[in-house]
């Protein structure tokens, strides 16, 4: 029974990231659920192979993913 309910369960899907040095060349990618730990990480939206060793194309980074919950001002009256 917990077989067919994970069939349609909803799933997390692995995200994609590249490691920029400090020129900003990808060194390497990496699939995963959360961020990678280091620096130089930035989320990208497929991986291209041709991007080794080139500079990453501004068009291929996606905006990071706010963490916290999203905070409104209050409307004054």
């Amino acid at each position: 029974m917990n077989f067919l309910r994970s069939l349609f369960a909803p799933r997390q899907s692995f995200r994609s990231f590249a490691l920029l040095d400090s020129q900003g060349r990808c060194q390497a990618f990496k699939h995963c659920l959360a961020v990678p730990v280091g620096d130089g990480w930035v989320e990208i939206q497929e991986v291209r192979l041709n991007w080794l060793h080139q500079p990453l194309p501004a068009s291929a980074r996606i905006s990071p993913h706010s963490t916290g919950p999203v905070v409104q001002p209050i409307l004054a009256t």
